[in-house]
C-alpha cells in the first residue's frame, strides 16, 4: 500500500514537470527601425500556432510562443523579420531592428533618339501639361487689356544730373503764350450770318478771291453764282470769314467745297 502510494505521487511530478515543459509561454521585446525609433503600429505573427497582435504605441509587443516557434514581423514600407524563438529569448526582451524599404522608381524608355535639331525634335518630343499650361495662362494674360498705365519711359532725376533751367523764368514760352492770349482776345468773336451779311460776303468773294480755277472746267456766270452758294451753306463761309476775311484760307475751303460739287454735278472739262 505504501509503495502504491509513493508511485502515484510520482507520477504526479512527473507530470507536472512535462506540463510545465510542454505549456506556452509568452516572448516579449520592442520594435525598432534600424535609426532606433519606434514602430508603430507594427503586426506580430506566431506562424507555429497562427496567433497575432499589434505592437502598442511605443513598439512593445508580448505573444504567445515556445521554442522553435517562428515569429514574424510586418509593417507597409519595411521589409519583414522572421525570428526563431530559442530558448534563450524567454530570459530577456526582444530587439527587432526592421530595414525601410527602397523606393523603386520606374525606368523611363526614351524610344525616339534626339537629332540635335530643335525644330525637328520638339515634334517628337511632348512639352508637359504644366508648360502647356503655364504657355496658355501667358498667351491669355498678353491677349488682355492693359488695367493699369505703363510706367513712363524716362530717366530718374537722379540720374540726369542738375537742372540749370531750375527755377528760371522761360521767357521765350511766356511771350509765346502771351501772343496767343492777344491773338485769341482780338480775332472776331464768330457769329451767324444774316442775310445782307452773307450777299455782301459772296460779293466780297466775287471780287477779290481768285475763281480762275472754276472757270477752266467750263462754269459760266450764273453756275459759279451757284456753286458759291452751295460752298457757303455747306463750308459755313460767311460765319466763319465775314469778320476776319482771310484769302488764303477761303480759296482752301472752296477747293474742298469745288471737290465735293464735282461729284454731284457734270462740268465741261478744262477750256483751252
Amino acid at each position: 500500500m505504501e509503495i502504491k502510494y509513493i508511485s502515484k505521487s510520482l507520477f504526479i511530478v512527473l507530470f507536472c514537470l512535462a506540463s510545465g515543459m510542454w505549456a506556452q509561454q509568452k516572448i516579449s521585446g520592442k520594435v525598432i527601425t534600424a535609426s532606433e525609433l519606434d514602430l508603430t503600429p507594427t503586426l506580430v505573427v506566431n506562424i507555429s500556432n497562427g496567433k497575432s497582435l499589434l505592437s502598442d504605441m511605443s513598439g512593445k509587443f508580448e505573444i504567445e510562443a515556445k521554442e522553435n516557434d517562428e515569429i514574424r514581423f510586418v509593417k507597409e514600407g519595411y521589409y519583414r523579420v522572421d525570428k526563431k524563438i530559442t530558448g534563450e529569448d524567454f530570459n530577456s526582451p526582444l530587439n527587432i531592428i526592421l530595414k525601410r524599404m527602397e523606393i523603386q522608381i520606374p525606368e523611363v524608355k526614351i524610344k525616339y533618339k534626339p537629332t540635335g535639331n530643335l525644330a525637328k525634335d520638339n515634334q517628337h518630343l511632348n512639352e508637359s501639361r504644366k508648360l502647356q499650361s503655364l504657355k496658355s495662362d501667358l498667351e491669355d494674360y498678353m491677349k488682355s487689356p492693359l488695367y493699369r498705365p505703363l510706367p513712363n519711359n524716362s530717366i530718374s532725376k537722379t540720374f540726369t544730373g542738375h537742372d540749370f533751367n531750375a527755377g528760371q523764368v522761360n521767357v521765350l514760352g511766356v511771350l509765346s503764350a502771351v501772343a496767343g492770349l492777344v491773338k485769341k482776345a482780338t480775332k472776331p468773336k464768330i457769329t451767324k450770318a444774316n442775310y445782307n451779311e452773307t450777299q455782301d460776303f459772296l460779293m466780297r468773294v466775287r471780287n477779290q478771291i481768285n475763281l480762275g480755277f472754276l472757270k477752266k472746267y467750263g462754269m459760266d456766270e450764273e453756275q459759279i453764282d451757284s456753286f458759291l452758294l452751295y460752298a457757303e451753306k455747306t463750308r459755313s463761309l460767311a460765319k466763319r470769314f465775314r469778320k476776319d476775311f482771310q484769302i488764303s484760307d477761303i480759296e482752301y475751303e472752296l477747293k474742298i467745297a469745288f471737290a465735293e460739287y464735282s461729284k454731284t454735278n457734270k462740268l465741261e472739262g478744262t477750256k483751252e
